[in-house]
């Protein structure tokens, strides 16, 4: 997977509010969804998944 011009913002994005990096990276799939319960349980796990998505895609 290439590293593009615009995944710098999309991690800072992860780390603030990591359902919204994973909607700039997939849309409205079943990542994004799976992010906000994650966030919702812990901000951590969220961020984590966030930087996943956002690095493996």
């Amino acid at each position: 997977m290439a590293f593009t011009a615009t995944d710098p913002i999309k991690i800072i994005f992860a780390i603030l509010l990591p359902p919204l990096g994973v909607f700039l990276e997939v849309g409205l799939k079943g990542h994004f969804w799976l992010n906000i319960v994650l966030t919702l349980l812990g901000f951590i796990p969220g961020i984590i998944h966030a930087l996943y998505v956002i690095l493996k895609h």
